[in-house]
């Protein structure tokens, strides 16, 4: 026993280890937002003599925060109503009607996760601007789908073989399409595992940045929170304090939204195998 506490032990404090090493960077933004420039260029690391929330308000004025805001909000839930409505019904169908045509579907569909986007990215760009894709906050989003209905179809899948299909024929003895029997009876029990594709989805959509740099690049309308925080980096001066509270400006709406329901992306993680 006193051998197991040790391992435990020591297994907490790396994983602390590790935790501190993926925080101090945050960290250091935070505090770096708060400092004047000098400081900053003085001493990246040191914590400011005096803090200072005039930062914040000169970054919200020349960001127009307002409109970015609403235009990030626009592009995630494009994004994450797509995903969860065809990753989730393409998972129910795969799984429901196995044959060779829905494992060739599935190998189709899942197999575009592996690629990595920078081999395809100009091609994709090319594409967008063909048929009016690009350049918009509703062709953004729909995007997004083709790059997250890989994983999240996968995730979906693999809850999916967890519920009994005794469910599905009762709601078909009771005169329910394939549709209905899906959003009435199958969806609602995809609630946990729903719950993860969303925060995951919103946490890689609302601060991703190469996406909309290709595609909405520098356009008031249309450009991104992370997109914005960017143009306080330059080629020949950086203002840093400003650079970094306008990143802590981006990524703390997600930051709130990954806290507020990170207890159920454990849930929807394990609820497979409790079922099981």
């Amino acid at each position: 026993m006193q051998k197991k506490r040790y391992k435990m032990i020591l297994l907490e404090l790396f994983i602390i280890g590790i935790a501190v090493i993926y925080i101090y960077p945050v960290f250091l933004m935070g505090i770096n937002s708060v400092k004047t420039f000098r400081e900053v260029v003085i001493d990246v690391i040191a914590l400011p003599n005096k803090i200072t929330f005039e930062n914040y308000s000169y970054v919200i004025d020349k960001m127009n925060y307002g409109r970015l805001f609403i235009n990030n909000i626009i592009i995630t839930v494009i994004g994450i109503a797509g995903i969860v409505a065809f990753s989730s019904l393409a998972a129910y169908i795969l799984d429901r009607r196995r044959n060779r045509y829905t494992r060739l579907a599935q190998l189709f569909i899942i197999t575009p996760m592996l690629i990595p986007f920078q081999t395809f990215m100009i091609t994709l760009l090319k594409v967008m601007n063909v048929i009016n894709l690009s350049g918009s906050r509703v062709g953004l989003g729909i995007q997004y789908w083709g790059f997250g209905i890989p994983m999240a179809t996968f995730i979906y899948l693999n809850f999916m073989r967890t519920i009994p299909k005794e469910i599905d024929e009762s709601a078909f003895i009771d005169g329910a399409s394939t549709f209905q029997t899906f959003f009435r009876v199958i969806f609602p029990v995809l609630k946990p595992v729903t719950v993860t594709v969303i925060v995951l989805d919103v946490m890689w959509i609302w601060n991703d940045f190469l996406l909309p740099l290709l595609m909405v690049n520098n356009s008031d309308k249309t450009k991104t929170l992370v997109l914005a925080a960017y143009n306080f980096v330059g080629q020949y001066n950086t203002q840093w304090h400003y650079a970094m509270t306008a990143m802590v400006l981006a990524v703390l709406p997600s930051i709130i939204f990954f806290i507020l329901l990170q207890k159920y992306i454990v849930k929807g993680v394990v609820a497979g195998s409790i079922k099981g």
